[in-house]
């Protein structure tokens, strides 16, 4: 069972060896993704399946990729961007791709609105400080789409997911969220 969470109000590389920033020589930034980064995020979604032991299936992620990189009726797409100062000289400056954001639209009454739902979130080196450097670029990107609510959910089991989300403003939701897979008739 999972938890989902939400945010009580919204106003206002290439491939290869990624070298470990720390929080006071990088920065972050976000991209919006476009036709052109599906293999590199087609690559970073199965390392996030990899890392979240879930099954990485290639031709259904690149299908559903495709409609978000095409526009933004359906969501958006982020690459989480990082540079930072190599030692010793600081003028070597090296950018990669450190993960990537995807937000899913949805719309309700109850919430006033459209509610957006952080679908998947990855960083490839969790615990550097780049999480807490992205939620305020990720709510000043997401601004012009009039959000109202913003959901996530979490693993049941995964408690330091909930103490990092909540100490950015999400807060455990009474509802309990129940699926049914939809096949194609």
């Amino acid at each position: 069972m999972n938890y989902h969470c939400k945010l009580a109000s919204l106003h206002g590389m290439e491939h290869g060896i990624i070298m470990s920033p720390t929080p006071s020589d990088s920065a972050v930034s976000l991209r919006r993704a476009s036709k052109d980064d599906r293999p590199l995020l087609l690559t970073l979604i199965e390392e996030f399946c990899r890392v979240d032991q879930h099954v990485f299936d290639a031709q259904r992620v690149s299908t559903a990729l495709g409609p978000l990189l095409e526009n933004d009726n359906l969501g958006v797409v982020y690459l989480v961007e990082t540079e930072w100062t190599g030692a010793p000289t600081s003028t070597s400056i090296r950018e990669t791709v450190g993960g990537y954001v995807i937000i899913t639209w949805g719309y309700s009454i109850e919430s006033g609105g459209r509610e957006g739902l952080i679908d998947e979130i990855y960083l490839r080196q969790p615990g550097q400080g780049l999480g807490s450097a992205l939620f305020p670029l990720l709510l000043e990107a997401l601004a012009p789409f009039e959000l109202k609510v913003m959901f996530l959910e979490t693993e049941r089991s995964n408690d330091r997911a909930r103490r990092f989300y909540q100490r950015h403003g999400f807060v455990e939701d009474d509802s309990i969220w129940m699926s049914r897979g939809i096949s194609a008739a």
